[in-house]
């Protein structure tokens, strides 16, 4: 894959197992930053003020996207999931959005999050517009945008992932392996912040990806989500129930920028 404008501080950043985000010098200024949004998912029930469920009863690859699949235990935790009926031979994804409730164009975006221990789901926080499947001009159309992408077929890899242009013959797409063994333990921050001149990917506070490719100038929303594709493995492989677990989303606007 060709990379072009999009800077790495390292070829991987790796650093000692058993470190934490408490551990890690930050390179995130939250000091430059205003919180504009955020859910902390306190209760027990999904803020709809805030979330959609997405793509209810549909195929999604190898999953139905079911509502059953996402779950607030009361103890400040979301959790997504990915169930498996063996009876049907059946198996259920989860995705949240703030589609037509909260979008927000440039800015930082911040979740903590616990990955999924499974092979066969891969599961991600990221950025959608919905004019994305437009083709020629991903800076008008917007860019689909992946914060982290995990999957257990590379336990100790984090993923940052654009595409644009659609997802037919002309989509296009770059992307960034973060070697981080432990990533596969505990809980983890990801953010990016985004400029209108290029995108910087975090995580655990450190910078992991610089990119100034088909930067979108236009607002987008968030997703959470657990994916089936054969991207993460062959789930017949699998064990379930499996998901991933997340703390918080927060978004920033950037202070004192005229944009």
């Amino acid at each position: 894959m060709t990379i072009i404008g999009c800077t790495s501080p390292e070829n991987d950043i790796t650093t000692t197992t058993g470190k934490d985000s408490t551990d890690m010098p930050s390179t995130v200024n939250y000091d430059e930053l205003s919180m504009v949004w955020n859910d902390e998912f306190d209760g027990t029930e999904v803020d709809l003020k805030k979330w959609n469920y997405r793509d209810l009863g549909k195929r999604r690859n190898l999953g139905v996207v079911d509502k059953k699949t996402i779950e607030l235990d009361g103890q400040g935790l979301l959790h997504i999931k990915v169930l498996y009926d063996q009876p049907t031979d059946t198996y259920y994804i989860g995705e949240l959005g703030t589609e037509k409730l909260f979008s927000q164009k440039y800015g930082y975006f911040e979740c903590r999050a616990k990955m999924n221990r499974s092979l066969g789901p891969h599961v991600a926080f990221w950025l959608q517009s919905p004019t994305m499947s437009q083709v020629g001009d991903p800076e008008t159309n917007g860019t689909e945008i992946d914060i982290f992408e995990y999957h257990r077929k590379t336990p100790s890899i984090v993923y940052h992932n654009l595409h644009w242009d659609g997802y037919g013959t002309e989509h296009k797409t770059t992307g960034k392996k973060v070697t981080y063994p432990q990533i596969a333990e505990g809980f983890h921050t990801f953010g990016l912040k985004w400029t209108p001149s290029a995108y910087i990917f975090y995580v655990d506070g450190k910078e992991t990806w610089k990119c100034s490719v088909a930067v979108s100038q236009r607002d987008e929303y968030m997703i959470l989500s657990t994916e089936l594709s054969g991207w993460g493995g062959d789930p017949k492989y699998g064990k379930f129930p499996d998901e991933v677990i997340f703390d918080y989303v927060r978004v920033y606007k950037i202070k004192n920028t005229s944009w």
